[in-house]
C-alpha cells in the first residue's frame, strides 16, 4: 500500500513578486527549498491564505538569501505581493516508509526568513 504524505510545507511565506509574464512556476529563495527539502521542478500546492485562492505548480529555484517567493505565469492571477501562502510538497510513502516518517515544517517571518522548524504539527484542541 502506498500513502500520500505531506513531504514539507513552508507555513505562511510572504509572496514577493506575482510575474504574470515569466514562465509559470513558483521561485522559492533556494535556501528555503534547501531546509524544506522541495526538489527544484517538484509539484507543488500553493494554498494562500490572504485569499483563499489553491492552486497547483512547480518549484524553481530563486537565488539563495533572497527571501523571494515569486509567483508566475497564469498563477500570478491567484496571488499578489503581500500574501501569506502556504506551499506544500506531497510524496507516495510504503508502510515500510512510514515507520519512520516525517514531513520537513519550515515556519516563516514576513520577511520569508525562518522563524522555525518542526516535524509534527501540534494536536488542535477544542
Amino acid at each position: 500500500m502506498q500513502c500520500t504524505m505531506l513531504k514539507a510545507k513552508l507555513h505562511r511565506a510572504c509572496v514577493t513578486h506575482a510575474e504574470l509574464d515569466y514562465e509559470g512556476s513558483c521561485a522559492i529563495d533556494g535556501n528555503l527549498l534547501d531546509l524544506s527539502g522541495i526538489l527544484e521542478y517538484e509539484q507543488i500546492q500553493i494554498y494562500n491564505v490572504t485569499n483563499g485562492e489553491r492552486f497547483t505548480t512547480y518549484a524553481i529555484r530563486a537565488e539563495a538569501g533572497s527571501q523571494m517567493i515569486s509567483v508566475n505565469g497564469a498563477a500570478a492571477h491567484k496571488a499578489q505581493p503581500g500574501d501569506r501562502v502556504i506551499i506544500c510538497a506531497y510524496a507516495d510513502y510504503s508502510a515500510a516508509e512510514l515507520i519512520n516518517f516525517k514531513p520537513r515544517l519550515i515556519y516563516c517571518n514576513a520577511d520569508n526568513t525562518v522563524s522555525h522548524s518542526a516535524n509534527a504539527i501540534p494536536v488542535q484542541v477544542a
